[in-house]
């Protein structure tokens, strides 16, 4: 096994609205919870297998007869249609690791995970590595890996939100500061408005590849400072929960996926600190 910087993140969404008392029946165990008193050590580093590393790249068993993929752009996003995803064999999982891969972001219509028991889930997430559980998000009871994106309709929380910026766009990649930052998300939705509320997603590939021979050449080597303090702070001084202490970690602004070998910028905005250096 090789020691790499892959565990997992499971996201679910529940954005509420008039709609709240129904989807909070037909789903209760999903509401969120925030327990002042539940702490976590420090994380320990792990050994990851990269499981679209040796996949059939012709998805013979994750493509299955009567499926179908529609590319989105030509780097970026892919729909799938006609696979189940909780009946996928170890092959192929493997090929959906290798597919997400490659194109980035994936979607699968028709999935029954938010119908199956949460525990199911997770154990179909954790195949592909060590569950990540957020340090100050609200989870499901119980299942403190559930990294939950709820709104209960109250408008006061978008007027905080957008008491000082023009719009909602925060570009990020989740939980960079820790030593071995997420590799895969799988998110999963409950209920959405019917319209608004659009998650974008940028390919850090092609950014990378975009740039000039010059400034790849110039940012390989360097190293940036990516933090958890700002959003413990901010979280504390909500009345939020920091269920394990803060953490800052150096990453490398170049990086290679292990499957692909394709090379990624990696910073962001809303982990990363100003302080770079060369190493």
């Amino acid at each position: 096994m090789k020691k790499a910087e892959r565990p997992l993140r499971v996201y679910v969404v529940r954005l509420l609205s008039s709609r709240a008392i129904l989807i909070n029946r037909q789903y209760p165990h999903y509401l969120p919870t925030w327990d002042h008193g539940e702490k976590y050590p420090a994380l320990e580093p792990f050994e990851h297998v990269e499981h679209g590393k040796d996949a059939d790249p012709s998805f013979k068993d994750l493509l299955i007869e009567g499926s179908k993929i529609q590319h989105l752009t030509p780097t970026t996003g892919s729909e799938v249609t006609g696979v189940q995803l909780s009946k996928l064999s170890a092959a192929g999982k493997d090929q959906l690791a290798l597919l997400v891969a490659q194109r980035k972001v994936v979607a699968f219509r028709d999935q029954d995970f938010a119908d199956l028991p949460i525990k199911d889930a997770l154990d179909f997430g954790g195949y592909f590595g060590r569950h990540h559980i957020h340090p100050t998000s609200g989870s499901p009871e119980g299942y403190p890996e559930i990294h939950l994106v709820h709104r209960n309709g109250n408008t006061s929380e978008f007027d905080r939100f957008l008491a000082n910026r023009i719009s909602s766009v925060g570009w990020h990649s989740d939980v960079t500061y820790e030593q071995q930052p997420p590799g895969t998300t799988f998110l999963y939705i409950l209920d959405t408005p019917e319209v608004g509320g659009d998650t974008a997603f940028v390919n850090q590939v092609e950014a990378y590849n975009r740039l000039s021979p010059a400034i790849k050449e110039r940012l390989h080597g360097l190293k940036a400072v990516h933090s958890g303090f700002e959003q413990a702070d901010f979280s504390t001084q909500r009345g939020g929960v920091v269920r394990r202490e803060p953490v800052k970690n150096e990453h490398p602004l170049i990086r290679t996926h292990p499957a692909t070998g394709e090379k990624a910028l990696f910073v962001n905005g809303g982990c990363t600190c100003t302080r770079i250096r060369i190493v």
